[in-house]
């Protein structure tokens, strides 16, 4: 028989071997897609966190009317500043650390930690990678017909596969590694995803900004799709010398908004 656990004024410690069910796991993952829901200038994401880790810090000693479980929710709900969808590193990395009784001052120290890894790597991953690729292989699809749902759904499907699937790995990444999780972050997608995103983007807005263009102006303005095509090039070549000095999704939106008022003018 093995020994039972130690105790602490009465109350059992903590599990150093936790074990977190698939319907806590469901219910952390659908609380993350809210994360940024109780956003404030003063916690930033911190609200979001304690809410997401709430279903976990339910198993420790006492339950939810102890006085670990309200420790554990104020540390957990204190200021956080990361990228959303990265925080589920930390937030798999968090649950493990808590159940497995780690002393409060280590789990403070490691949140902050994490704050500028998790956020610098998801800028550059998703707004400045994903975000971008996913829109413009959508324009490429308006550009060869697709119509306002198509296009809808190929941006959402793209999209969505990405940044879910992110949350997903960065849970079971953040659960396995735990304090041993800054390792993660090496992983190769994360270190040079960004730079390959980039490059298929630049070569993906190649395609679809003449097809969006001609597709806009249509076949009777030969004369404005040729002026758009040139247009094209010479923003082309501004992307290449602006290569490194400038981050991709600011030149997206700059490109959007030239479409958006290309569109206009041609629909007067």
């Amino acid at each position: 028989m093995t020994a039972p656990a130690a105790a602490t004024h009465g109350v059992p410690s903590p599990d150093p071997t936790p074990r977190v069910s698939a319907m806590t796991w469901v219910s952390v993952f659908v609380r993350t897609l809210a994360i940024q829901g109780s956003w404030n200038y003063e916690t930033l994401l911190g609200n979001g966190v304690g809410f997401v880790l709430e279903p976990v810090l339910r198993q420790l000693p006492g339950g939810v009317h102890s006085d670990a479980f309200k420790a554990a929710m104020a540390r957990e709900s204190a200021y956080f500043n990361a990228h959303p969808y990265l925080t589920s590193v930390a937030i798999g990395a968090l649950a493990k650390a808590e159940l497995s009784g780690v002393p409060p001052e280590r789990i403070e120290r490691f949140r902050t930690a994490l704050c500028g890894p998790l956020g610098s790597v998801g800028d550059r991953l998703v707004w400045a990678g994903l975000l971008p690729f996913s829109s413009l292989v959508a324009l490429i699809a308006f550009g060869v017909g697709a119509g306002p749902f198509a296009v809808l759904a190929i941006f959402l499907v793209m999209y969505n596969v990405g940044h879910f699937g992110l949350r997903i790995w960065g849970l079971r990444v953040g659960w396995t590694r735990w304090l041993a999780v800054a390792g993660a972050l090496a992983n190769p997608v994360l270190r040079n995803g960004p730079a390959y995103i980039a490059r298929a983007a630049a070569a993906v807005a190649g395609i679809a900004i003449p097809l969006t263009v001609a597709r806009v102006v249509g076949p009777t303005r030969r004369p404005l799709l040729e002026g758009a095509l040139l247009a094209g090039a010479l923003i082309a070549v501004g992307l290449v010398r602006v290569h490194g000095r400038v981050e991709g999704w600011k030149l997206v939106l700059v490109l959007i908004a030239l479409f958006a008022l290309v569109s206009v003018s041609v629909a007067r």
